[in-house]
């Protein structure tokens, strides 16, 4: 694929190359790529024109198979590794992300219709650095210090890899969703079978791809990609699979648990959003505003940490919600790959339309602002929804309450302190949430005091690779990124010598005997 400082690509171009890099199927198997055998087609497609980019046929329960035997045979030999042996394998990984970055840049692009800017400069260096982040912490994988805390015997904790991990990963964040679920399982030493959605399997393919030529054995990580009711429920009740990580919608995500419980095996949820946006009256305005339509509208409103219900102290209300309708009037829709737009499609015609009808149903009850448009013209092919505001909703109206999963901003006044953070946490979910205010104790209690499990304060959206990314309540549980992510691929074993060589045990007499 193009080079960045080549001719600008077009969606042709990179059309033409995925056809031929997957040509063998979108399942990779033990380092093999191969077609499915559910006896069903899916065709990937460009959101922003309607194209049809790449028909493959899905996987079935036999492919399933296929690669959770592939993971359980690679098992025994990576866990074995050293951390040292892990840790090196990992940093070629970088490497070799690193030299394939405007590849991944451009299927990011074309298979979510993602701005190719937005691609470049988040999805891709974030999933090298996570992936240079857990090649580090692979050499750090500890228990507890050795000690002898009953007296009569030495203590150590052991943190041991799972065995075989079945994860499903969602259609926003293809790249860094398959990073988030690869890299701290391997680094851990297991082994993984990667599920990505149907839609947008093509940069998780390349991500496996590129493990291999890493040299990461093969079987360490696999991909299947078949649909939720037959790939995915067969890989999360597989008696094989030790682990599950799901990340996606919180009624999806009920299910998944529904079928592990049933395996009792470990599960990691990182669910929907509806994050709180706090603004108070002392809050600088403009930063706000700026940070509202950024933290709205990346990646469409696909983000189920973007900013969805904003609460502004009754004050700056008004000025706010001019400011950000002023703001989001100058958004640019376009062309992914031209190098002027700012927002592209949502992922799907079918996406676009859901949330329209959120929108059209809004207008009973609330104040549309701005948006609220499908565009036509050079747009009309492509699944475009114009940044949208809607205004004075009611708190417990759908708009409030709902994931909409679109660029549309819902505000809201409040008057007390209160009042904001007891709004702000009024939802069933609890992933992310940011608060804005020039006070250091406003801003301090409102870090404590909102339900969720990031708080920004004056900003809202950055992730790094050393912090913890996960919710509370119907968001789910579990962590990605980070050492706390590491260790929910892990188990604790507690072992434990005697240090007396006595045979009669003081503790024996609870069984049999006396004191003497």
């Amino acid at each position: 694929m193009r080079n960045p400082t080549s001719a600008a690509p077009t969606p042709a171009d990179v059309t033409a190359l995925a056809r031929e890099r997957f040509a063998g199927g979108a399942n990779l198997v033990a380092g093999r790529l191969t077609q499915g055998t559910s006896g069903r087609t899916h065709t990937v497609v460009d959101p922003a024109t309607g194209a049809d980019v790449l028909t493959y046929e899905l996987a079935g329960a036999g492919d399933v198979d296929a690669a959770v035997a592939a993971a359980r045979g690679a098992f025994p030999s990576w866990a074995g590794a050293t951390p040292g042996e892990r840790s090196d394998a990992m940093h070629r990984f970088a490497g070799v992300l690193a030299e394939r970055a405007e590849q991944f840049a451009q299927l990011e692009s074309l298979q979510c219709g993602k701005p190719l800017k937005l691609s470049r400069e988040f999805d891709v260096p974030g999933s090298i650095d996570n992936t240079a982040y857990f090649a580090g912490a692979a050499r750090h994988l500890q228990g507890q210090s050795a000690g002898e805390y009953s007296g009569d015997h030495t203590s150590y904790v052991r943190r041991e890899p799972i065995g075989v991990v079945g994860s499903i990963a969602p259609w926003n964040y293809p790249l860094q969703m398959a990073a988030w679920k690869v890299l701290p399982a391997i680094a851990a030493g297991n082994t993984i079978v990667l599920k990505p959605a149907e839609l947008t399997p093509l940069t998780s393919l390349l991500f496996a791809q590129a493990a291999s030529d890493a040299g990461i054995p093969d079987g360490v990580v696999n991909v299947v990609t078949g649909a939720g009711k037959e790939a995915g429920e067969h890989l999360v009740g597989h008696p094989d699979v030790a682990m599950t990580s799901f990340t996606g919608s919180t009624g999806v995500g009920r299910r998944v648990a529904q079928i592990a419980t049933a395996t009792v095996k470990r599960l990691h949820l990182e669910l929907g959003g509806k994050a709180p946006f706090v603004v108070f009256d002392d809050a600088d305005l403009e930063a706000a505003v700026h940070g509202a339509v950024a933290g709205a509208l990346i990646n469409s409103g696909q983000d189920c940490t973007a900013a969805t219900r904003a609460y502004v102290q009754r004050p700056l209300y008004d000025a706010f919600v001019s400011g950000v309708a002023d703001l989001m009037a100058t958004v640019r829709l376009g062309d992914p790959f031209a190098p002027d737009t700012d927002l592209g499609p949502l992922i799907s015609h079918a996406q676009r339309d859901r949330v329209a009808a959120f929108v059209d149903r809004a207008r009973s009850y609330a104040r549309l602002v701005t948006g609220g448009t499908v565009p036509g013209g050079a747009l009309k092919n492509g699944a475009y929804y114009t940044p949208t505001l809607i205004a004075d909703a009611a708190q417990d109206s759908e708009a409030v309450q709902a994931e909409i999963f679109g660029p549309v901003l819902v505000v809201l006044p409040f008057d007390s302190d209160d009042e904001g953070i007891r709004l702000a946490n009024d939802t069933p979910y609890g992933l992310a949430a940011s608060a804005w205010s020039t006070g250091v104790y406003r801003a301090n209690r409102a870090t404590r005091e909102i339900k969720a499990g990031c708080v920004w304060v004056n900003d809202h959206i950055p992730i790094i690779s050393e912090m913890p990314h996960g919710g509370y309540k119907a968001s789910g549980f579990g962590k990605d990124m980070s050492a706390y992510s590491f260790e929910e691929y892990t188990q604790v074993k507690h072992v434990m010598f005697d240090n007396t060589a006595v045979a009669a045990k003081d503790w024996h007499r609870t069984v049999f005997g006396d004191r003497p």
